[in-house]
């Protein structure tokens, strides 16, 4: 059910046209009294004038009120101030104002089966009243439970940490993630008449069962990494070096003696040790 206008009136004026009519009616039970005619006709007039103050209702700024004619929506008013409709209207405030959410920490499974915890916050506000109202039952609590869901199938989208096999991972691409947060959690609401301005990762751990051995896995991924960037340059400043001594004509090193010097220099470069020198005074070459 889409939202539409309702036509209502400016408060101000109507209530100057019923003190008026109030008056009107005053005067002519007063007349009516003089005269000894039956006071019931402006008594009733009088009723009707008072019965028609229950038209008046206020909007505040940012709120939409909803009306309806005995179960039948009739429209929408979003002009704010003192506003006058069919005192038959029921009327429903509905808030427009930007509005947020932060969910509880989910236990969820990540794509590759680890437990984590995750959290979201969701900046919402209502664009459609009608559809807020009538289309759900309760739009704060539906809004809710359809974010924490979305949060779940979100998580279980992708892995905690980045492999080589995967392209996105929660941890290391944070605006991926909240993007597809926020198309998870708009398609869910949309139906309600919610519009979502932001949705983001909160908090992001692993579970606490399995954290510490997690830990171990990355420090360990992270050694290999450094590792393998060490010897990579390592090989690197030893090619470089023989090639220079081979240009340069330093020295003329046989096979032998440039896997010598091969060891030596990858000894020096890999090591975590500080190296200490050893004065060669013999040869490589047997007698």
């Amino acid at each position: 059910m889409k939202e539409r206008q309702v036509l209502t009136l400016p408060g101000v004026p109507m209530v100057l046209i019923l003190l008026a009519l109030l008056a009107a009616c005053a005067w002519w039970l007063l007349q009516s009294v003089s005269a000894f005619v039956s006071p019931l006709p402006p008594l009733l007039a009088g009723a009707l004038v008072v019965f028609g103050g229950f038209g008046f209702f206020i909007v505040q700024p940012n709120q939409a009120a909803v009306m309806q004619f005995f179960g039948k929506y009739v429209g929408s008013e979003r002009n704010s101030g003192l506003r006058w409709a069919n005192p038959f209207y029921s009327k429903k405030t509905v808030t427009l104002r930007v509005r947020n959410f932060e969910s509880s920490k989910l236990k969820v499974n990540d794509l590759e089966g680890a437990p984590i915890e995750i959290a979201a916050v969701v900046v919402w506000q209502v664009h459609d009243a009608a559809e807020a109202v009538f289309n759900v039952d309760d739009y704060e609590n539906f809004v809710q439970v359809q974010s924490e869901a979305a949060l779940r199938q979100m998580a279980t989208s992708y892995p905690y940490d980045l492999h080589e096999d995967q392209k996105i991972a929660l941890r290391s691409h944070s605006k991926e993630i909240n993007e597809h947060l926020r198309d998870e959690v708009q398609e869910r609401l949309a139906q309600a008449g919610l519009t979502v301005i932001e949705a983001r990762v909160s908090h992001l751990a692993y579970a606490p069962e399995v954290a510490q051995a997690m830990l171990q896995r990355q420090q360990a991924a992270a050694i290999i990494a450094a590792r393998t960037r060490i010897v990579e340059g390592a090989v690197s400043m030893v090619h470089m070096a023989l090639d220079q001594l081979a240009q340069k004509g330093v020295v003329h090193l046989d096979e032998e003696r440039k896997a010598a010097m091969v060891s030596n220099l990858l000894v020096v470069l890999c090591g975590e040790r500080g190296t200490q020198p050893i004065v060669n005074t013999g040869t490589l070459y047997s007698g």
